[in-house]
This record gives structure tokens, sequence and C-alpha cells, in this order.
């Protein structure tokens, strides 16, 4: 396994016409690592998503995924939206949806969806990583809350990728489901990369390694340093989650 970081952001900024949203932003994400993205609505969360899944290219500054630029890297990289729209009524099955994270993976017959063995046997696999294979035949309007979020990532995972990037997985899950999801992503974080974003304290404090905080700038910092308030310079209210204290922005801190 290579050495080199899964995610390198250098001298990163971006902004939306003159309205800046990132500014000198640079932090590693390493093999293996699991890593959450906290910040306020507005902060540049989503945009920083964007950057990293190639989606939107920066302003300024340099960003490798795997090596490579963000556009080449995107098929490797499993990547759960955090609002999917769906039909209720639509009778597709959680297999339909996992198997959706095969297309255009294999030229035009996958980009129409015309599924192998060699997908089904991935999206198979996908969903047995998130313990949801009894429900691969069960519409997926029927599932709970916290399966139909273990189903989506189960779609990520069927492309097989090193880096699995994750919008909000705990949403609309009760205290049940977001311990089965927190039981998988610690899981998984053995065999890949995971970044989230989240505003979940728990899924913060209790699962991830190091947090991004993200509020236009970008500091990281260890869970060692995490207090259980809101951090009050991040989200602008009393409560504190994170202690700054002496963090180099993009660095780990000491402790």
């Amino acid at each position: 396994m290579s050495d080199q970081p899964v995610i390198d952001v250098c001298d990163v900024s971006f902004a939306y016409g003159a309205a800046p949203v990132l500014e000198d932003v640079s932090f590693q994400v390493e093999q293996n690592e699991l890593i959450c993205i906290i910040g306020p609505n507005g902060g540049g969360k989503t945009t920083l998503v964007r950057l990293l899944l190639g989606l939107l290219r920066p302003d300024r500054g340099r960003i490798r995924v795997l090596g490579q630029s963000p556009e080449r890297a995107r098929q490797r990289v499993g990547y759960m939206p955090q609002h999917v729209g769906h039909d209720p009524h639509f009778p597709v099955t959680a297999m339909d949806i996992v198997l959706m994270g095969r297309l255009g993976r294999g030229g035009i017959r996958k980009t129409l969806g015309w599924y192998n063995r060699a997908d089904r046997r991935a999206a198979l696999e996908a969903l047995d990583m998130v313990d949801m294979t009894a429900a691969a035949r069960q519409t997926y309007a029927t599932l709970s809350g916290g399966q139909r979020q273990r189903v989506l990532i189960a779609r990520a995972l069927c492309g097989q990728p090193a880096l699995l990037l994750l919008d909000e997985p705990t949403a609309n899950v009760d205290a049940l489901g977001e311990s089965r999801l927190m039981d998988i992503l610690k899981r998984l974080s053995g065999q890949m990369s995971i970044v989230t974003v989240s505003h979940d304290l728990g899924l913060v404090s209790n699962l991830v390694q190091r947090v991004i905080c993200v509020n236009r700038r970008v500091l990281i910092h260890p869970t060692s340093h995490i207090t259980g308030q809101v951090f009050e310079d991040l989200y602008g209210t009393q409560r504190r989650i994170v202690e700054h204290g002496e963090v180099t922005p993009g660095r780990p801190g000491n402790g």
C-alpha cells in the first residue's frame, strides 16, 4: 500500500463570484483513516465535498485524491449524498438501489443499467458489509430510516472504492440505527479511508480520530480535544465541541 495520503489539499481557495467560501485550506487524510468534517451551515462543507469529488475546481491551490486529480479519482470514490429523492410508490428494491453504484463502470452497457454477474455479486457483497443482505429484495420505501442509510452506504461501496465519502450518514436515524451505523463505519475503516460530514456529536466524539473544522478556513483537531460543547468560534453559539488550543491549520494537534 502506498504511503501517500488518500486526500491531499494544499492552499486551496474557492469563491462563488466575489463571495469567498474557502480560503487557504490545507489538510491531509491518511490511509484507512476515519475523519469527520464539521462546521456551520454556509461555512463551506458542501463546497469542500464538491471540490474533493471534482465537481468544482479550486480558484487557487491543489487537490489530490488517491494520488490523482479529483476528476480522475472519482470512480474510486464511493459517495453517499445527504439528500436522496425517491418516489415512495416506485417499486425499486434495495438491490436495485445498490446496483446503481455500478453505473458507468464498464462502458455503455453499465451506463444503461445492464448488469452482469460480477455487478450483482459486488452488490450482494456490499449489502453484506452493511448487514442488509436479508433485505436485498425488499422494497426500498418499506425500509426504516436506518436501513435506507445502510442501503445507500452499500450503493457507495458497490463500486469497490478506496475512499468513502458520506454526507450526514446518521441523519433521520434513530438511536439503534445510529449505533449500527457506527459499528459498520468502524469496521469499514479497517479496509478503506472514510470521510464523513456530520453535525452528530456522538459520531464525532465516539468514532473518528480527527475532526476537520470548516468555516471558510480549516483547522484539524484530534478527538482528544473534543469537550462535548459546540465549538463557539465555529458555530457562533455558547456551546463548545472542540478546543482549538495551539492547533496548526491543516495539521493534527498535540495530545
